[in-house]
């Protein structure tokens, strides 16, 4: 077993500052508390230097490593995943498209022994990301590909406005990008009963500028985001050095396994656990994507 193998959570997190092994103590209460109330009020909350800055070489080194494998497929989209050639009426924001250039790498190429992959594992980090969501409790996806991943947006590159499937993401910046590459988003842009077509509209038409927020991320960060309601996007990413994300799923329900089309989509391929699962989604909205 390495040195970096047989480190502990303390040693990997900064976990004076984010006890999480004592959630019920007077500074664990506080972190939660603070987390909750951005996300309540602004749908996203940063927890900066959450892994220890000496560490922050090997988050880079490790991630960078392993980027190549990532599965790169240039796509056509709008912010709500469906058909760009669905019938829509002309003013509708669905009929907007964009470049998706970014790419991911699956879970099955990022390597167990990697300290992503041994912080999305860890129990306490689960309860943690749980309590900050005001959530009883969190469960690791039975997906074999997408339950954590690198994201990956080259120079040139961009991801695109969209909204989120799943109602929150968990995700930490690994390499920043030279220039360009920053997070935007529109808190609550819609709801579970109002899409709200006109605002969203005006975001992509360029009209947005008051619903819009900046939002600077450095590697180590742990970033809680509620992308359900909130429109958002990388902004294309310049200079010579791609930017690096990883993103933690998890589900309020065991056993959840992506769609085969959304899994082919991402990844380029499906494992026999997807066409198992095929079919038995269940949906907690009537959103559009």
């Amino acid at each position: 077993m390495s040195t970096l193998e047989a480190m502990t959570l303390d040693q990997v997190v900064d976990t004076a500052r984010y006890p999480l092994s004592e959630l019920g103590s007077a500074e664990g209460q506080a972190v939660v508390s603070r987390a909750r109330r951005e996300l309540s009020a602004l749908g996203c909350t940063v927890l900066p230097d959450f892994i220890r800055p000496v560490l922050r070489d090997v988050l880079r080194e490790e991630c960078s490593a392993i980027a190549p494998r990532a599965h790169f497929d240039l796509e056509t989209v709008n912010v709500y995943n469906i058909a760009v050639d669905a019938a829509l009426p002309r003013d509708h924001p669905g009929r907007r498209t964009f470049q998706r250039g970014n790419a991911f790498v699956a879970r099955d190429r990022v390597p167990e022994s990697s300290l992503i992959s041994r912080l999305y594992s860890n129990e306490a980090f689960r309860r943690f990301v749980a309590e900050c969501f005001g959530l009883p409790r969190l469960h690791e996806l039975a997906d074999p590909l997408s339950g954590l991943v690198l994201n990956v947006v080259q120079p040139g590159m961009e991801h695109p406005w969209h909204f989120d499937t799943n109602e929150f993401t968990v995700s930490m910046l690994t390499q920043e990008a030279e220039d360009g590459g920053v997070f935007e988003y529109c808190p609550n842009i819609r709801s579970a009963h109002d899409e709200n077509f006109a605002d969203v509209r005006d975001v992509l038409d360029g009209r947005g500028e008051r619903l819009l927020r900046r939002l600077p991320l450095h590697p180590g960060d742990l970033q809680l985001f509620k992308g359900r309601y909130s429109l958002h996007r990388v902004s294309p990413v310049r200079g010579a050095t791609a930017r690096h994300s990883a993103i933690f799923a998890y589900s309020e329900r065991p056993g959840v396994i992506g769609s085969v089309a959304r899994t082919r989509q991402l990844f380029g391929r499906v494992l026999p656990e997807h066409l198992a699962a095929e079919g038995r989604a269940v949906r907690s909205d009537q959103l559009l994507d």
